[in-house]
């Protein structure tokens, strides 16, 4: 179980080369990397984010690639037409305003567009000095969510207990409102037929009351969504999982409040929904 949320930070220092990078990530619905580097390094782009991706489930996770040094020729252009026609506007507008003062280089090289750089990066030898750094970062990264995360395992399994705990209660009380349902009804039938109660009829109202007001189908539905929740947090990647489980989990507990008039029930239906609302809180940092 990982957490979302995590940091991570490397670098490698070499007599021709320095590189650094650093990860950091939110929580997420779903993978979205965003990566900060030099523009020479665009050729790698689809590398990165294929190695990010296959270590990386869900998040928001930002990657700042800095490198220092190396032998990176650059290539300088010059955009000549495009400077000409400046230095003819700038005369122009001189001659225009009155003010004779000489066009300088200075107020060319000023416009945006003239002169462009390049830096022409052999992208194989970089990636072999960046890949080793990329997965030391990676591994960084990975042990503090896997820390953060196994906190928030403990805190989930705290949180299953309560749920247990007031399923006990109400697997305890169940049995006794059943008894209570089927004395009543047969109390009633007799005291408007007294000695001529239909027993079959009576059967047949005491299964069909028992049918909407007997919660043993969503007790044992719960004892298997949390066997599942608990299956599943041992999945690498299962915070869409638990969500989905917490939602049924959810479901039961609010079918077994409106079908019992139980005090005792409406009380553990009631923590149950509590402890339910506190696990996906947590959930929604989990990878």
């Amino acid at each position: 179980m990982k957490s979302m949320t995590g940091f991570g930070a490397a670098q490698i220092d070499t007599p021709g080369l320095k590189a650094s990078v650093q990860m950091k990530s939110w929580n997420n619905r779903y993978l979205e990397i965003n990566l900060l580097m030099p523009s020479y390094l665009m050729p790698l782009d689809r590398s990165i984010r294929d190695f990010l991706e296959s270590r990386i489930a869900r998040g928001k996770v930002e990657v700042s690639i800095r490198m220092h040094g190396g032998d990176v020729p650059t290539e300088v252009s010059i955009d000549e037409s495009s400077a000409k026609a400046v230095v003819d506007a700038l005369r122009s507008l001189g001659t225009s305003l009155g003010i004779d003062e000489p066009v300088r280089l200075s107020h060319v090289l000023g416009i945006e567009g003239i002169l462009a750089f390049e830096r022409k990066a052999d992208t194989d030898a970089l990636w072999l000095i960046l890949s080793p750094v990329l997965e030391t970062c990676i591994n960084a990264f990975n042990f503090e969510r896997d820390r953060e995360g196994s906190h928030t395992r403990h805190d989930l399994e705290q949180k299953l207990d309560e749920l247990r705990t007031a399923l006990g209660i109400i697997e305890t009380v169940a049995p006794g409102l059943e008894s209570a349902i089927k004395a009543n009804l047969r109390k009633k039938f007799e005291e408007v037929m007294g000695d001529l109660v239909d027993e079959a009829r009576l059967l047949a109202e005491i299964a069909s009351y028992l049918a909407k007001h007997t919660v043993n189908e969503e007790i044992v539905r719960l004892r298997s969504h949390i066997k599942s929740f608990e299956f599943t947090m041992n999945e690498t990647v299962c915070g869409k999982k638990l969500d989905f489980i917490c939602q049924e989990i959810n479901r039961e507990a609010n079918t077994i409040g409106s079908k019992s008039a139980s005090a005792d029930v409406s009380d553990a239906v009631i923590r149950m929904k509590d402890a339910v609302e506190n696990i996906r809180e947590q959930i929604r940092n989990i990878e």
